[in-house]
């Protein structure tokens, strides 16, 4: 099947124009959107898939988009990228760098979108070449682990074809024309920790009538370092980020709180449970030293799945990638310690209790000669110097970033309904 699935992959990929295709990319990263704020990404895309043939569906889930190809007897499908851009400042000096002042593209999303159109395009115009069922999916708020969920809750599976395999991808730093799978765990699970530090506020200049919540928060994120280093084991990595660290609006004024936003990533549920508990025990104890009027509040904002895939279906898509591109190419790598909300699409208990299989994959953005000419001789040398995704810096290559995501979907897709 893959060698079948590859041959109508190139074919119908033969010739493919890239220019209206990369326009369609360079207009998106210049207008990016905020979760939940994607109006009009949405539209753009919902107008280029009604255009190729699908029928259209808009505010799905809020701002989510869903296009639905009937094409005879066969296999359902399902095609996801997603819409929202990320609160980052622009530094790549690209002539069609955003130009939304503190919003940017900065994971490659709007690359996603370009690909996912590219592959729709491709496909409703090769439809004598498959037969099934295509559903593609814009989908919002990824970027803030909602958006699937928010899909699924307005009858994502209901309203439309319910799929026999959901497919998705993610364009990262490495060289175009490479693609990272991983059968099973390919990416950890994510906790959004918010947590307030609740002191007594007063003047600059009496702090020992005050009780200072910026020490305080001071001396946790200290302390929190110490949960990885000598709270964990190294055969159950963690990683635990401090994103934000806010008090106070003025010099001579000690406020009366602190607010801190962490970051959690966890392989396991074990391991995230003891995290969150040191956490909360590290935050209690350091408020109680320094005598905070109140217990500090420590509460789970947001969270992501564990990206699991389905070891069948990840091998029928590697299995065609390996085709496409030669199987040096198509590297088995991690589990990372990046997280995704796509897993959701495919888990039992958000889906009536069966399991859809799913198949999630990496492509490679960086054109090879800015690869090349990145310092060091190893990938990992490389990868500390070529920005990378929620850089500010981060800048796929649209011409052979576009064709490899394309080419890459297309094949994935067609690998079950050629």
């Amino acid at each position: 099947m893959s060698s079948r699935a590859a041959e109508t992959t190139r074919a119908i990929l033969t010739g493919l124009d890239l220019t209206g295709l990369a326009a369609f990319y360079r207009d998106l990263h210049a207008h990016p959107e905020l979760s939940w704020q994607e109006h009009r990404t949405a539209a753009a895309v919902a107008a280029r898939l009604a255009a190729a043939g699908f029928t259209v569906t808009e505010r799905v889930g809020g701002t989510g988009v869903v296009g639905v190809l009937r094409n005879g007897d066969g296999p359902v499908v399902l095609l996801r990228a997603d819409l929202d851009a990320l609160p980052v400042t622009e530094r790549t000096g690209l002539p069609y760098a955003s130009t939304v002042p503190g919003v940017m593209h900065a994971c490659g999303h709007d690359l996603h979108l370009a690909c996912l159109a590219g592959a729709a395009e491709a496909l409703s115009r090769a439809r004598s070449s498959w037969s099934g069922v295509l559903v593609v999916v814009a989908q919002p708020a990824e970027e803030v682990g909602e958006g699937a969920l928010a899909l699924l809750g307005d009858g994502l599976f209901t309203r439309f074809p319910r799929p026999d395999v959901a497919l998705g991808q993610h364009v990262g730093p490495t060289p175009a024309g490479t693609t990272i799978h991983r059968p099973g765990l390919l990416m950890a699970a994510s906790t959004t920790i918010d947590v307030r530090v609740l002191g007594r506020g007063g003047h600059g200049s009496t702090p020992e009538l005050c009780v200072d919540p910026v020490v305080t928060a001071a001396h946790l994120v200290t302390r929190l370092q110490t949960i990885v280093s000598r709270e964990t084991s190294p055969s159950d990595p963690v990683v635990l980020t401090t994103g934000v660290l806010r008090a106070g609006t003025q010099a001579n004024v000690i406020p009366d709180e602190a607010y801190l936003a962490l970051n959690l990533r966890t392989r396991t549920d074990g391991a995230r449970e003891r995290v969150l508990a040191a956490v909360r025990r590290m935050a209690e104890g350091e408020c109680a030293a320094a005598g905070c009027p109140r217990p500090p509040q420590v509460e789970v904002t947001g969270r992501f799945p564990l990206t699991l895939n389905d070891p069948g279906a990840d091998a029928t898509v590697s299995a065609v990638h390996a085709e496409l591109f030669g199987a040096e190419a198509v590297i088995e790598h991690g589990p990372l310690m990046g997280s995704e909300d796509f897993s959701y699409l495919g888990l039992a208990e958000h889906n009536g209790g069966t399991a859809i299989p799913t198949a999630f994959w990496f492509f490679g953005g960086t054109p090879w000669q800015v690869w090349e000419a990145a310092p060091g001789d190893g990938p990992e040398d490389k990868l500390r110097t070529v920005p990378g995704n929620h850089n500010s810096r981060f800048a796929p290559s649209a011409e052979e970033g576009l064709r490899h995501g394309v080419t890459a979907l297309t094949g994935a897709a067609l690998a079950y309904l050629a």
